[in-house]
């Protein structure tokens, strides 16, 4: 009794079963999509009410899209977009960025700013005044004055370089004078340079008196040519000078060779 009772209650829910198999196997052959399809949205863990509702109303067309790989296509290339918009937007921000500190570098810079290369040219005798003063202390020493009449900075490189009337030697540099650093001139400052013309005691020889000297402005390198020449006044009576004539590197304070 209670076997017969077992196999009438198991032939309807084979047969359920088996109707429910059947229309699954019906829905699986007509295309292969509709199973499948459906399966792939369920799957989709982070799929938004809103991306589920058109698939649900338009099955067919949005499953071949997944199949065929255009939606994935399709994602790609807003992916990619967005990719190149957030390049973009960091182009743009580093142009930005470099433009203001350019335009900062030129704004602050102009004329006032001594490191900046579009300012800086070597002093000689085409942007300066040059000036000769007989000093009283000490004995036989003259004071050289460049003033920078230019509207750039100047270098004044090294020393001077001394021809009094046609002589065919230059005088030397005393090298504890030598500066730290290249002195550099403002629009309207002035460099500084003694100069030794005879020695105290008479030692020199070949002493002579000259009305004409020439000064000559060296480059960025050691004795190279620094471009026009000066040709400062001497007094109408000339200056002496012997084989002890000697200079001092140009120099920015005149209180540092004051006592040379």
């Amino acid at each position: 009794m209670l076997n017969s009772r077992m196999r009438r209650t198991r032939t309807p829910l084979l047969a359920v079963a088996g109707a429910a198999l059947a229309a699954l196997a019906l829905t699986a052959c007509d295309g292969g999509t509709g199973t499948e399809d459906e399966g792939a949205a369920k799957h989709s863990p982070s799929a938004t009410a809103s991306e589920v509702t058109p698939n649900a109303n338009q099955p067919s067309a949005d499953a071949k899209g997944g199949q065929d790989g255009t939606g994935a296509k399709e994602g790609t290339g807003s992916g990619s977009g967005t990719s190149s918009s957030g390049h973009g937007s960091a182009k743009q921000s580093s142009t930005g960025t470099h433009r203001g500190s350019t335009g900062s570098g030129s704004g602050s810079g102009g004329a006032s700013d001594p490191w900046d290369p579009a300012n800086r040219v070597l002093c000689n005798g085409s942007n300066t005044r040059v000036t000769a003063q007989l000093q009283s202390r000490p004995l036989n020493h003259m004071l050289l004055t460049v003033t920078n009449t230019g509207s750039k900075y100047c270098d004044l490189t090294y020393y001077p370089v001394l021809r009094f009337d046609g002589m065919q030697w230059a005088p030397q540099a005393d090298e504890s004078t030598h500066p730290q650093a290249v002195t550099t001139l403002a629009p309207g400052k002035s460099g500084y340079a003694e100069v030794r013309l005879s020695a105290a005691d008479g030692s020199g020889d070949g002493g002579t008196t000259a009305h004409r000297l020439t000064v000559y402005f060296q480059g960025k390198t050691p004795k190279s040519d620094g471009g026009a020449t000066a040709n400062p006044t001497l007094p109408a009576k000339g200056v002496y000078y012997d084989s002890s004539l000697e200079v001092t590197y140009w120099q920015s304070d005149l209180s540092s060779i004051s006592s040379w």
